[in-house]
């Protein structure tokens, strides 16, 4: 791979007009970005508030809930996993789960493969795909893992099972549950809790204090909010975000801050976990270069690699294609991007993107407290090409 050069004199300087520009502009409530450039951390900013009504400022160790930040954390878990022998990525879920046997579209039977949960081309997808009026997820009590304190893993999962796929698996891709599935084949095939999982595989690995699917008693993570003008609205027990369909119509994400402080919340592996900017990005650094002690460098490789071949992503993901943990840029151009090809990245939805350019050396960890605001769009556009000089 061609290195890249990095205008590193002036990046600080650039990331932080964005950030105050988006903070003084009620884009975002608050914000933390953190960038390394061949291991060495050269941007660790905050703006902004970390709870407005509280006047608490934003501070880089601000602590937030990750939403889709745990999904490629899990998939390390899993690779890990794979390296130790006890899960391989080509046997039907059903070997580690027998029950979890969702239908196809006209009520066949299929088998999904662990590949496919990882990648998305299981047939599975998220409530919040299907219009509000007309939902099937709902209609089955389906937790999308941000939301429905108090459900446990195995009621979700057998609720998931009794819903139909909306593909066969690997004839799609559909942003999906899957890494919640991927949750319940880890513990039964560890004999661990995701948790613990998670710990053992990554967070003792990198030394992380603060990550992790619970809150101790001491922390308190940023406030949320939601996009709207002219300011950003606080979330408050439950929310329920209007989302407009790619194919007509209009669906909803629902949101329940507070599900990370009830303790019978199933650990979402697709989107339960909290975290700090510093210990994501000491995440993404180890991906980088190698795995560092968490992954082989072959496993780690996996990651910026196009997992599903010439699958369509759908109208918003051109230029890209997904690997194992998140999206790959293909083609940076068709992709809107200053990223180089190879480069991988993902969002979270609680307003958080992500993504590390080999070619560049670099990781970028983008945390804020406004969905979806710091997620997509703007925003997140002009850390990326601040980072990269663009």
């Amino acid at each position: 791979m061609s290195r890249v050069p990095v205008e590193k004199v002036h990046m600080r300087e650039r990331i932080r007009h964005v950030m105050d520009t988006a903070v003084e502009t009620s884009r975002l409530v608050g914000a933390v970005v953190m960038v390394a450039v061949d291991g060495e951390v050269v941007v660790a900013e905050a703006a902004g508030q970390a709870d407005r009504e509280g006047g608490i400022p934003m501070q880089a160790d601000a602590l937030f809930r990750l939403a889709s930040l745990t999904k490629p954390v899990v998939t390390a878990v899993a690779l890990a996993m794979v390296e130790e022998g006890l899960l391989d990525l080509h046997a039907p879920v059903t070997r580690y789960m027998p029950h979890f046997r969702p239908a196809l579209p006209d009520g066949g039977a299929c088998e999904i493969t662990l590949h496919q949960l990882l990648t998305h081309t299981s047939g599975l997808t998220y409530g919040f795909a299907f219009p509000r009026d007309d939902n099937p997820y709902t209609r089955a009590g389906v937790s999308d893992g941000i939301a429905e304190p108090g459900l446990l893993l195995a009621d979700n999962l057998a609720r998931l099972a009794s819903t139909r796929l909306i593909f066969a698996p690997g004839q799609g891709w559909a942003y999906s549950l899957g890494l919640d599935v991927m949750g319940g084949v880890i513990e039964k095939a560890s004999g661990l809790s995701l948790p613990a999982a998670v710990r053992r595989h990554v967070g003792a690995p990198l030394g992380w204090r603060d990550s992790g699917f619970m809150l101790t008693p001491l922390q308190s993570p940023a406030a949320c909010y939601a996009d709207a003008r002219p300011v950003p609205i606080r979330m408050g027990a439950e929310y329920a975000m209007p989302r407009l369909l790619p194919g007509g119509g209009v669906g909803e994400i629902r949101f329940a801050p507070d599900r990370i402080r009830n303790p019978g919340s199933y650990p979402s592996g697709g989107a339960g976990m909290v975290g700090t900017a510093a210990e994501f990005l000491a995440f993404l650094e180890a991906v980088r270069i190698g795995g560092e002690g968490m992954l082989s460098p072959a496993s780690a490789m996996l990651f910026g690699r196009n997992a599903i071949g010439d699958i369509d992503m759908g109208p918003l993901a051109r230029g890209r294609r997904f690997g194992y943990g998140a999206a790959v840029i293909a083609d940076p151009s068709l992709a809107r991007t200053p990223l180089s090809p190879g480069s991988f990245t993902w969002g979270g939805v609680y307003g958080h993107q992500w993504a590390v350019d080999r070619a560049r050396g670099m990781s970028i960890v983008m945390l804020s407290n406004t969905a979806l605001a710091g997620m997509a769009g703007a925003y997140p556009d002009a850390v990326v090409a601040a980072a990269c000089g663009a």
